[in-house]
């Protein structure tokens, strides 16, 4: 069950779940975002984010009104707890009139406790492996990765309309860029789109920033990385992946516009994914614009330059991104050529 950190401060708002029973075993953000398209009672008060409370199940991460009021885990408990009532078979310690001494004692020197049982399990099929720990082989990676998407969708599937703003960690707040993708974060949210960041800092935490002031829904797919601190304080509902392409997946699947601020080599990595994408039609159209048109002049004079001359992509192929430096009509272009 999701943990809450109560250092950060109390919660100024509260989300209902969906209330209809039917997703009580999905991941818990299922219930959290369900009506995520109302922002207006979405978010709390910009006066208020710096006193919200974190709350944490698995990889995800809400706060704020997105917290639910009740984890699936706890409805689910709380509905175990009445079908018990009377159970004959039921001790009182919750045993189920079992002893865990005699688990114990039977697995004794075999195994580990697991949840005050012990289980031999692991340790033979550690042993099975030559040692190795199952946990770190591939068949658990496999899990792992699924789990991610598993958790990714689940918690995404409702944002609707969505804008995602791509840029450098390595912007300071008091560089001119911050303030824009800022201004770009207020104006999507002020239009009832959600804005999708990789909730680092920099032009991330700018559009986040922007987006929760703003009163809208502000997402942050962050990514584990050593130097990187987490997902950034304006960010209402996020998740930190371990894989880089599902957090990919994550960008792809639920925004319906990019815009591309200046930034590194990760943010080429997702610019040229999208286009790649959009180029093969292996995802559905979507609008890019690129803001900064000086900072992007070098690359694109050699993308219309060689690139093109050889005939190794098309004048149509072009067409698919649009320049501007103006952070309002970054937006504007955005919202305007969203297809859902």
């Amino acid at each position: 069950m999701g943990e809450t950190d109560n250092t950060v401060g109390a919660n100024s708002g509260q989300v209902a779940g969906n209330g209809d029973g039917e997703n009580d075993d999905k991941g818990v953000i299922g219930s959290a975002v369900s009506n995520v398209g109302n922002t207006s009672n979405q978010v709390d008060s910009a006066g208020d984010i710096r006193s919200w409370e974190t709350h944490r199940s698995g990889s995800v991460l809400m706060r704020g009104s997105m917290i639910p009021e009740q984890t699936p885990d706890q409805a689910l408990l709380s509905f175990q707890g009445d079908d018990n009532e009377g159970d004959d078979n039921i001790d009182t310690d919750g045993s189920n009139g079992s002893s865990e001494n005699d688990v114990a004692s039977e697995n004794a020197g075999t195994g580990q406790i697991v949840n005050g049982r012990a289980s031999g399990t692991a340790g033979r099929v550690s042993k099975a492996h030559g040692g190795k720990d199952w946990r770190h082989g591939d068949p658990w990676r496999v899990l792992r990765i699924q789990s991610e998407f598993v958790e990714g969708f689940d918690a995404l599937a409702d944002l609707g309309r969505a804008l995602c703003v791509f840029g450098s960690a390595r912007v300071k707040e008091e560089e001119p860029e911050y303030h824009q993708a800022m201004r770009m974060g207020e104006m999507a949210a002020q239009n009832g789109i959600t804005v999708i960041t990789g909730g680092g800092p920099g032009i991330m935490e700018a559009a986040n920033r922007g987006a929760a002031e703003a009163g809208g829904v502000s997402v942050g797919l962050g990514i584990e990385l050593p130097h990187e601190e987490g997902l950034n304080q304006w960010v209402n509902l996020g998740m930190n992946f371990r894989y880089f392409f599902v957090r990919k997946m994550m960008f792809v699947k639920y925004s319906s516009a990019l815009i591309v601020c200046p930034g590194g080599f990760g943010t080429l990595d997702e610019m040229f994914e999208i286009l790649t994408l959009v180029q093969t039609g292996k995802t559905s159209p979507k609008p890019v614009v690129l803001f900064d048109t000086q900072y992007w002049k070098g690359l694109f004079d050699w993308v219309q330059g060689p690139m093109l001359d050889r005939g190794l992509i098309s004048k149509e192929d072009l067409k698919k991104v649009q320049f501007t430096d103006d952070p309002e009509e970054a937006v504007r272009l955005a919202i305007g050529g969203m297809t859902k």
